[in-house]
């Protein structure tokens, strides 16, 4: 059957070009690029517009969550739509996208080399009203390096969320467990272990040998 997606093919193309050599994998035949590093993953998506062609999101996910879909958790870049034309106009654009995915991919890698580093990030951003997983991020982060008191303080600010709905209450759950063990160094690392192993598994991801270091 022939391609009835003309923005599609070339920007799958287009992207084949510029991430496949970096090692990512794309999601079956979607948008969707992956950045796998066991615990953690660089997601690219190059995003369907109302009508034909694509933008552009570029960031990571902590696996830790354990949720069964693809998440940005950290953004890199966020790039409005360009519209498709004619393949034309189109492929120069897709090809431009595709370059910028794979710059923005080495600078999460650069960014991201090790669990200190993302630590140091997570616990060096403002808190931010309104962002509720700020806290459940920074929380594992501090206590997965050794310090226990940022990470309760972090789990502490997500337990004092209004619970309003199902996904909050469950996420207060995970808080209290941590908040519970944080002082534990072999425990949270078992308890974020078991996380990623379980969300790798839903995402359908292959199990892999990682260390969270």
């Amino acid at each position: 059957m022939a391609d009835r997606s003309p923005a599609l093919r070339i920007m799958n193309s287009a992207a084949r070009e510029s991430l496949k050599p970096l090692g990512l994998v794309q999601r079956g035949r979607s948008r969707l690029w992956i950045d796998d590093h066991g615990w953690w993953l660089g997601v690219v998506e190059f995003t369907p517009p109302r009508i034909a062609g694509s933008g552009l999101y570029v960031g990571a996910m902590w696996l830790w969550h354990d949720v069964a879909h693809l998440a940005f958790h950290v953004d890199a870049v966020r790039v409005g739509s360009e519209l498709f034309r004619t393949e034309d106009q189109f492929t120069p654009l897709a090809l431009e996208l595709s370059r910028r995915a794979a710059v923005n991919v080495t600078a999460l890698r650069e960014k991201f080399p090790a669990l200190p580093d993302v630590a140091r990030y997570l616990t060096s951003r403002p808190v931010r009203q309104g962002f509720f997983w700020d806290s459940f991020d920074t929380g594992i982060a501090a206590a997965l390096v050794g310090d226990p008191d940022t990470a309760r303080d972090h789990f502490e600010r997500v337990l004092r969320e209004d619970a309003l709905a199902p996904w909050i209450v469950e996420a207060q759950k995970k808080a209290r467990e941590l908040h519970a063990i944080a002082a534990d160094h072999v425990a949270v690392t078992a308890w974020v272990t078991w996380a990623v192993e379980s969300c790798r598994s839903k995402l359908g991801l292959d199990p892999v040998s990682f260390a969270i270091s």
